[in-house]
């Protein structure tokens, strides 16, 4: 939400919205690599867990957590980065691609608090 939002703000330009933006991702995203380690050590203490059909979701997580972090975030700090320059940006897909794995992460992590409440 916050994506969007900061846009509707008075006085926010796009160049700064960006930049607010780079600076918010970069910080959501080392919380997300934190809390995966935190889950990685839960997994790894409680071998139920590793039995689970859970592990496949948290392997999903992982995953996107990994093509976010090291392709898609790069990727779209580069075309801020052109932005900021006022150079011309080709169209792109990849804040679809950035959104459609947000929805996937959501939908596993709804999936794990399921099975962990149901659990107890």
């Amino acid at each position: 939400m916050e994506a969007w939002l900061k846009f509707r703000a008075q006085g926010v330009t796009l160049p700064i919205g960006l930049s607010i933006g780079q600076l918010v991702f970069r910080a959501l995203n080392k919380v997300e690599w934190t809390l995966a380690f935190v889950i990685s050590v839960c997994w790894l203490r409680d071998k139920q867990l590793l039995k689970a059909k859970l592990s496949y979701c948290s392997v999903i997580l992982l995953s996107i957590l990994i093509v976010q972090t090291f392709y898609l975030l790069p990727e779209l700090n580069a075309r801020i980065d052109l932005h900021l320059q006022n150079l011309d940006i080709p169209q792109s897909n990849l804040h679809m691609w950035y959104v459609l794995l947000e929805v996937l992460k959501v939908m596993n992590l709804i999936t794990i608090g399921a099975y962990l409440l149901n659990r107890q």
